[in-house]
């Protein structure tokens, strides 16, 4: 765990980062306050962002309400071609961008930055595919001569806001299946991880879509509720903590909204469990985006009768991992954000060990590194629901352990949550894996892998109940939820044949 970088940090292998804000088509800079980007790696300033102002905030929603009627009249095989041409376009610049991405976000270079780079390529791949394939419905009517059917429409402009934590992947979720349904955006990044959106509009712009088609303001909550209560938008595309959605959706009204928040995702590993795949899914879980993201492995739920042998693989499973600086290729779990999230993490785990969890592996920060953000993973055994590291997302590479002693136990463990997400259950038992995929409170349960499990076309979002959103993200799902659905009555009148 104390692995060290084998080549020296590459300083030129980024093309100088689009930091303007983006308005109909003309690239100008912020007119709010200045902000910095800084790699979570070193801290080092990559970037001086230009917040947008309430005009250019204003402006842009303007020039998404004027690209419209432009985009409503492209066809959904016009629109396939410009999304394939965005994708050939981040295929083709995918060597600087990744190291661009690995730098603003701390992700790994090869184990994370480029696989995100081809995901997001292959997203709007994805999205042409099912634009042309996306269509609407015959119904029967009680009337001889009446003839009733649906059809889809673009929703119209869209402001979608993102995160940080995956800085290209989830803008391009979003963007690509606006653009895919016709809808004209308004996209404001993270101010945490800005860079990779700017790279993704630029694409946008360069791939020949109309101007107005794609707009990017850049700062934070300020210019997001902004964004957002403008009256003008027919849609808002949201993906965060759920605490920010809530206040987005009192500030949106009535105002269609796509909202995938926060997750707390419990794995289950039951008396049947293949324990090493389970541990090893686990810890992968835990330091996959060094556990910030959505799908993280957050409570680890573990029958009894294995308790010891998962928690003896799972610490196995932590030493196999390599911390270091994420550009370096042998790296696969480099530093936390920034110095909020690994606050959080410290207290979390201050809090566990204060309260009884046993610390089996890892703990805090390794001493010695550029930054106090470089955590090992951390297993912890003995936590109760009582800590904060079972009751709230952690946002680290940290492994909880809690015990249970039946199947009813562990649906009623890991429906102890107000966030349902996703979730994953390790058992050699069909009927058990299903038992568990009908009683657990989460938009997805992964059978036999980790909660971290990714494709990017199943339908993906909260579970109804839950505080963790609504709508459904990935391929065509995310497009009908971004489409408006019409339904036309023809009355065709008497038949005319005898």
């Amino acid at each position: 765990m104390g692995h060290e970088p084998v080549n020296p940090r590459p300083v030129d292998e980024t093309a100088e980062p689009e930091v303007r804000c983006l308005v109909a088509g003309d690239w100008r800079a912020g007119s709010g306050p200045t902000f910095p980007v800084l790699e979570p790696a070193t801290d080092e300033l990559l970037a001086e962002v230009g917040a947008a102002g309430d005009d250019d905030v204003d402006e842009a929603v303007a020039a998404a309400v004027a690209a419209a009627d432009d985009m409503a009249a492209l066809g959904p095989f016009e629109r396939a071609a410009l999304l394939d041409a965005v994708a050939d376009l981040l295929d083709g610049r995918a060597d600087a961008l990744a190291v661009q991405l690995t730098r603003e976000s701390g992700k790994p270079l090869g184990a994370e930055a480029r696989p995100e780079l081809a995901e997001s390529a292959d997203i709007f791949r994805l999205a042409a595919d099912e634009i042309v394939r996306l269509g609407g419905e015959v119904l029967p009517s009680a009337e001889p001569t009446k003839r009733v059917f649906t059809f889809r429409r673009p929703l119209g402009p869209v402001a979608v806001i993102t995160p940080w934590n995956f800085p290209l992947n989830i803008p391009a979720e979003l963007v690509a299946a606006a653009l895919a349904a016709g809808d004209p955006v308004v996209l404001k990044p993270s101010e945490g991880a800005p860079l990779s959106a700017g790279a993704l509009a630029a694409a946008v712009v360069d791939a020949g879509w109309p101007a107005g088609a794609i707009n990017l303001v850049h700062g934070d909550a300020r210019v997001g509720s902004r964004l957002v209560s403008d009256g003008r938008l027919a849609g808002i595309a949201f993906v965060g903590g759920h605490r920010a959605a809530e206040d987005i959706v009192r500030r949106a009204g009535l105002t269609r909204t796509l909202i995938e928040a926060s997750g707390n995702g419990p794995q289950i590993v039951c008396s049947d469990a293949d324990v090493p795949a389970a541990a090893a899914a686990a810890v992968f879980g835990a330091h996959f985006a060094c556990g910030q993201c959505c799908v993280a492995t957050e409570r680890v739920l573990v029958h009894e009768s294995v308790h010891e042998a998962f928690v003896a693989e799972a610490a196995r499973a932590a030493a196999g991992v390599v911390v270091g600086d994420p550009l370096d290729p042998a790296t696969t779990l480099g530093p936390l954000h920034d110095d909020r999230v690994a606050a959080t993490l410290t207290a979390h785990l201050d809090d566990a060990l204060s309260r009884g969890a046993r610390l089996v592996c890892g703990g805090g920060p390794e001493p010695d590194r550029p930054v106090e953000r470089y955590f090992p993973v951390t297993v912890l055994d003995a936590v109760t629901p009582a800590m904060q590291v079972f009751r709230e997302e952690s946002f680290g590479p940290v492994v909880p352990v809690t015990v249970f002693a039946d199947d009813a136990e562990g649906v009623e463990l890991a429906n102890d949550s107000e966030l349902g997400l996703q979730a994953a259950v390790f058992t050699r038992s069909l009927g058990r894996a299903w038992s568990y995929v009908e009683q657990l409170r989460t938009g997805t349960v992964i059978v036999n892998d980790s909660v971290s499990f990714w494709e990017t076309h199943p339908p993906f979002g909260g579970a109804g109940g839950t505080r963790s959103g609504w709508g459904r993200i990935g391929g065509r799902f995310t497009i009908e939820d971004l489409t408006d659905v019409r339904t036309a009555v023809l009355d065709v009148g008497p038949r005319a044949l005898p």
